[in-house]
């Protein structure tokens, strides 16, 4: 922008400026106004529609499944995608705020004085991507299942072993796919390690601070087997 330029953008503006309304009280008075419409509006909807309140909350429940609310959508599903624990910080606050920054600098990049979004190609392309990329993983976010699921393929047959595992409380300290415990190994690929004598005899003596299934094996054999051949399926 040269002098001349300068000069016919500065005189421009005194003139609309001269012919606008002062902060205060003009844009004071009408933004008050709104604020209270709101606020009106809250309240009478809360008097006559009332709050939608759940059931009380149960700490002994094992079916309650965490959702973040929907804005969160996109930091949920990038969470997902970083996998290692390790990463978490850097999922959870580190890309989004390099991102943040990156946006806020910027317009110190990109200092075309043009308002014309077809002649400022760094700006909208920049734009557009961010918008893009959290829209995307906020549908991946919303359409992803459960994060308690045990998100394992598994054959028909060994189906009902596959709740046996669950039931038998081995998501607490291991993980299964995506889903589970980091206290002890993972056992996704468990049955590619470990034959299934191996398996058993690890359910029946293991290593503390891991239970002991001797005694499910002595009440219920079927219910144990099941729970072994699902263990050594897992390849």
């Amino acid at each position: 922008m040269n002098n001349r330029e300068k000069e016919q953008y500065l005189r421009e503006y005194s003139l609309l400026k001269n012919k606008g309304e002062p902060f205060f009280p003009y844009t004071v008075y009408k933004d008050g106004i709104m604020a209270i419409v709101t606020l009106a509006v809250i309240i009478l909807m809360a008097v006559v529609l009332g709050a939608e309140l759940g059931p009380k909350a149960d700490p002994t429940t094992t079916t309650y499944v965490p959702r973040p609310e929907w804005y969160f959508f996109f930091l949920f599903e990038l969470l997902r995608v970083v996998e290692p624990p390790s990463l978490v910080f850097l999922a959870t606050i580190g890309i989004p705020t390099i991102c943040m920054v990156l946006l806020i600098l910027l317009p110190f990049v990109d200092r075309n004085p043009e308002r014309d979004p077809r002649r400022r190609p760094i700006a909208m392309l920049a734009g557009a991507t961010t918008i893009a990329a959290m829209l995307y993983l906020t549908v991946l976010g919303a359409t992803a299942g459960a994060p308690t699921e045990i998100e394992l393929a598994t054959s028909p047959q060994h189906e009902q072993g596959r709740s046996v595992t669950a039931a038998s409380g081995c998501l607490g300290c291991h993980k299964f796919g995506e889903s589970g415990g980091q206290l002890g190994p993972a056992l996704t690929k468990v049955g590619a390690r470990l034959p299934r004598q191996a398996i058993a005899r690890t359910l029946i003596n293991p290593t503390a601070p891991m239970p002991s299934y001797q005694k499910l094996r002595e009440d219920d054999p079927e219910k144990f087997d099941r729970l072994v051949n699902y263990l050594a399926s897992l390849k």
